[in-house]
């Protein structure tokens, strides 16, 4: 082997010489073509004969190479590479919300009408009001107001334009249509003219749109006022909550390019409980059964998922199953939990002030709740270094405790908690990190957005002990894909692992082992 990397003699004669990196030839014209029993000219594959390109106008084989088709013969392939010839050209100048038709002629006559119905209105009084006797003393000084303006409206233009008029002065303007509208799950503002709405899973363009910037901004600041929270150029961001507990985000330039950006995530008036999950498709019955269990048992909960896959929606189901007796607490940074218990104590965290002062963390709600003689505590989300606090009460007489946190599996829900235990200052080394993980953790619940919109859990998985460095865990249930439906739908299957849970002598404890047994086998 030379050191060029080439044996010697390949190419350069049998006198063993330097070898030859290619041979130059003078171009020819196209000659017969080669037969297999030819030798291979000189140069190798390298340069290939110049022979092989046909002249114009001859009539040569078509190269298989250049015809090769990755998707042809295959319709799967075809119509996968003709979905992404779609997605490549689709537009995406449709991004403006554009109020058109019947809307858009009300939302005309609202700017004509507005200014001078503030001019006859006393705010402070119009401000004591309920919606309903608000629209009772507009409706004739709207009646003198159109007089004025010289604009004729039905009946159907009339009552339409009364709603709006006291969304504007009272609620939260465009937004109040999409609240209303129980089919949606999440409301996403991004500046003024685009709103995009997330219904049955799928997100999609909003028929409204707001006057302005400034319009937008004042509906920001009235949500976040209404909670004591305050947004501005100096706090630009802020999280609040609604009046039905929907959680609420805002965030406000200099840190949002096109202005101000809200993003809403309602919650359904009717609490939503494990059985109406299982009958929805997003468990099964024996999955169904042994959460229930689970929560009734005391056991200690991570609820882990991605970005809005039902982690909290999740932990209010399974509050259902918590004594009535029992004292909870709950610990979030806008409080947004539900739960269905008499004896229930929501705590919310407190922003820093204008001089950067008197901030109230999770941790700090964590430290204090300790002392309120609590029997369960619920975290609506660990992110830090209060993880290490959640664990200390899970080991220290508060079975039950139950917090999400933010994974793509359960194995992974694990690793994070170590993670966060060590953003903390505690100086603990990892392996008693992970033991205090494996000793006070019981279960990890898995929740999954798919890719067409269903929120199903795909893994229920034990934490079972130490073995050496690494947290041992087994998986109780798991979600197996198996098609795709015609529509887009997911086809799968919640199957049973067969394994006899680790958890079994607590559930002993409340008489539900045999019951726990048979939903794992």
């Amino acid at each position: 082997m030379s050191a060029f990397g080439r044996r010697n003699g390949l190419g350069g004669g049998a006198t063993g010489g330097r070898p030859a990196f290619g041979v130059a030839r003078p171009m020819q014209g196209p000659g017969p073509a080669p037969r297999p029993s030819d030798p291979m000219p000189m140069g190798g594959e390298q340069f290939p004969p110049l022979n092989s390109v046909p002249l114009p106008g001859a009539s040569a084989a078509p190269d298989p190479m250049e015809q090769r088709d990755p998707a042809a013969g295959n319709p799967a392939n075809s119509e996968a590479m003709q979905r992404l010839a779609d997605r490549q050209a689709t537009s995406g100048d449709a991004g403006n919300s554009r109020v058109e038709g019947f809307e858009a002629s009300i939302h005309r006559i609202k700017e004509q009408v507005l200014p001078r119905l503030l001019e006859r209105v006393d705010p402070e009084a119009a401000a004591t009001l309920t919606k309903d006797e608000l629209a009772e003393e507009f409706r004739p000084i709207i009646g003198e107001v159109l007089a004025e303006l010289k604009l004729t409206l039905n009946r159907r233009e009339q009552f339409a334009l009364e709603k709006v008029l006291v969304d504007e002065l009272l609620g939260l303007g465009p937004l109040e249509e999409l609240l209303s509208d129980p089919a949606i799950s999440d409301i996403m503002v991004n500046g003024p003219e685009q709103t995009y709405i997330e219904r049955k899973g799928k997100l999609e363009l909003a028929n409204i749109q707001f006057r302005d910037e400034e319009h937008l901004f004042q509906i920001a600041q009235r949500i976040c006022n209404s909670v004591g929270r305050r947004v501005d150029q100096t706090t630009p961001l802020a999280d609040a909550r609604l009046k039905d507990g929907s959680r609420v985000n805002v965030i406000v330039p200099p840190l949002s390019l096109r202005g101000t950006a809200i993003s809403i995530r309602k919650f359904s008036a009717k609490p939503i409980t494990l059985d109406m999950m299982a009958n929805g498709g997003s468990m099964s019955q024996k999955m169904a059964t042994a959460l229930k269990i689970a929560g009734a048992s005391r056991f200690n909960i991570v609820i882990s998922g991605g970005t809005g896959s039902g982690k909290t929606t999740m932990l209010n189901a399974l509050s259902k199953m918590i004594d009535p007796g029992e004292r909870v607490l709950t610990i979030e940074d806008a409080a947004e939990l539900r739960l269905q218990q008499p004896h229930w104590l929501p705590l919310e965290t407190r922003p820093p002030n204008l001089e950067g002062q008197g901030e109230i963390t999770i941790r700090d709600l964590v430290k204090n709740a300790l002392r309120m003689r609590p029997d369960r505590i619920i975290l609506g989300e660990i992110r830090g270094s209060e993880c290490f606090d959640m664990l200390s009460a899970m080991n220290t007489g508060h079975d039950g405790s139950m917090c999400t946190l933010h994974s793509n599996s359960p194995r992974e829900a694990l690793a994070r908690m170590e993670n966060m235990v060590m953003m903390s200052d505690i100086k603990v080394p990892k392996e008693a990190i992970s033991r205090q993980i494996a000793d006070s953790v019981d279960l990890i619940i898995q929740v999954k957005r798919l890719r067409d919109g269903s929120r199903r859990v795909t893994n229920v998985t034990e934490v079972i002990g130490m073995e050496g460095p690494v947290i041992v865990t087994q998986e109780l249930f798991k979600f197996e894909y198996l098609d795709e439906s015609a529509d887009g739908k997911i086809i799968g299957e919640y199957r049973s692992m067969g394994l006899r849970p680790y958890t079994l002598d607590k559930a002993r404890q409340y008489g539900f082992d045999q019951a726990m047994l048979e939903a794992c086998l």
